[in-house]
């Protein structure tokens, strides 16, 4: 696996927060009922949360909308085709599309009311899109 900690700290335009504790991660997963992805678990322990220029990637964060706990359970109650091992990465904003990861690591997209689609295979590559 590609090391998502190297690929953040190479970034431009990277804003994070800080360290999550372990306790606090497996809460949150607790609090949604799944397991976070691996790649998913270090970017959070290590960062918190972030933003990418105008991108906010979700995590462990006070502010809801950085929140994955808080934008996931909003979402699901929106869009009954996600499974229950999905969690929200990014909300675009544009459209209503979504971006979740499952706990396998795989990267999805909705928009609106429909059901997910593969784009990427890991949060290391969709945070290397073009």
């Amino acid at each position: 696996m590609k090391d998502i900690i190297e690929l953040i700290y190479a970034m431009d335009n990277v804003i994070y927060s800080t360290e999550v504790p372990e306790a606090e991660i497996q809460q949150a997963e607790k609090n949604l009922g799944l397991s976070f992805s691996e790649d998913y678990h270090k970017y959070i322990k290590h960062f918190g949360c972030m933003s990418i220029g105008c991108r906010e990637i979700t995590g462990l964060s006070e502010q809801k909308n950085y929140n994955v706990v808080d934008v996931t359970l909003s979402q699901r109650q929106y869009n009954k085709n996600i499974n229950n091992n999905f969690y929200v990465i990014e909300q675009l904003n544009i459209d209503n599309i979504v971006i979740w990861q499952s706990s396998s690591g795989e990267i999805y997209q909705t928009q609106s009311l429909n059901k997910p689609i593969k784009i990427y295979d890991s949060l290391y590559d969709y945070l290397t899109k073009e």
